[in-house]
């Protein structure tokens, strides 16, 4: 496999000289298993796994490698494996809340340049999740694209398109449909040599159906959607990284029906900015928008200019990302107790030898 293809280039060679004169080479996790991974190289597919280094110097589920993740291996093609010493730093990565009560980051794709934004133009159209999904994106270090999927089912697609306007600013945004063809020559022109597209979205959006139309072939098997509730069940069950024939890689995930962030204190000026345009305009700079006097926040809800339920959105948002911080700023720190205990003994049981 040509590395260029695979999305290489002159900032990932740079960081991979520190592991230069380590009869190491460069490869691309494409799937990742229970402790395994599908490593794309030169020498072709092979299968990895970590080596202990990594997993001893692991601090969280971030250290560990994720598809998309530029990684060294020492690779052994005979056997069709592969040792992974270390995972290059990454230019974008998504991340959220692994489902569960714990308090712990899945990460869904990494070295992302663009991606599509998938909602379905059906009853289960949610302009809410689609805000958590921008705030996803632009927290990535992505460039996101919103696709509407399956326009041949919805009678008035402007009207959707409108609504997304609203709260996607400058995001380019696009009907499109696999069974009738609209609208997918303009994904196409994002979609080039060794550049990755991510697909994200919920269940039943039809993401695999774009990734099989895109790939030229049936690569990933759908399922139809319910007709009582436009809802359908993911047929993605793992994330999966596929080299595409005419150019380009495409990353499709698992369907997320529950989409709990993980980070965006930093982008979240950018998606609700209209909202901020609103709070720079407030009497008091640190007004809570609540009941204080010359609130603009306020004013624009009652007059029309500013929709009570996406303020709303942005206030739970905002709740929910101080929330993580507090209990990941907690998690650390044990973790880095911990780590220093350790290091403590393992010096104390060498003296004692």
């Amino acid at each position: 496999m040509n590395l260029k293809s695979l999305g290489w280039n002159e900032t990932f060679e740079e960081a991979f000289n520190e592991y230069k004169g380590q009869k190491l080479v460069p490869g691309r996790i494409s799937v990742e298993h229970k402790g395994l991974y599908d490593v794309l190289t030169e020498e072709g597919e092979l299968l990895g796994e970590i080596t202990g280094k990594i997993r001893y110097n692991a601090k969280g589920r971030h250290d560990y490698p994720a598809v998309g993740d530029w990684v060294a291996v020492q690779a052994v093609p005979q056997e069709g494996k592969a040792y992974i010493h270390g995972v290059l730093p990454r230019k974008s990565k998504f991340s959220r809340k692994a489902a569960g009560a714990t308090t712990e980051e899945q990460i869904v794709a990494t070295n992302v340049d663009t991606v599509f934004l998938v909602n379905a133009l059906n009853q289960d159209f949610n302009l809410r999740r689609l805000e958590r999904y921008l705030l996803m994106a632009w927290e990535s270090g992505a460039t996101p694209v919103i696709v509407l999927s399956k326009a041949d089912l919805c009678e008035n697609v402007q009207s959707f398109i409108d609504e997304v306007e609203t709260i996607a600013f400058g995001v380019p945004t696009f009907a499109v449909s696999v069974e009738s063809g609209t609208g997918l020559d303009k994904l196409l022109s994002f979609i080039k040599e060794g550049e990755t597209v991510a697909l994200l979205g919920s269940s039943g959006v039809g993401k695999s159906t774009l990734a099989n139309y895109l790939f030229g072939q049936e690569v990933l098997k759908t399922k139809d959607i319910r007709e009582d509730d436009g809802k359908g069940k993911h047929t993605t069950t793992h994330r999966e990284l596929l080299v595409l024939e005419n150019g380009g890689i495409l990353i499709d995930t698992p369907g997320m029906r529950e989409l709990q962030l993980w980070e965006g204190d930093s982008s979240i000026n950018q998606s609700f900015q209209d909202i901020e345009a609103f709070a720079e305009q407030c009497r008091f700079r640190d007004c809570t928008h609540q009941n204080e006097p010359g609130c603009q926040v306020q004013a624009a809800i009652e007059n029309g200019d500013l929709k009570e339920d996406r303020y709303a959105s942005y206030v739970k948002l905002q709740r929910e990302l101080a929330f993580f911080a507090r209990k990941e700023d907690q998690k650390l720190a044990l973790a880095e107790k911990a780590r220093w205990k350790k290091l403590a003994g393992d010096r104390t049981r060498v003296h004692r030898k």
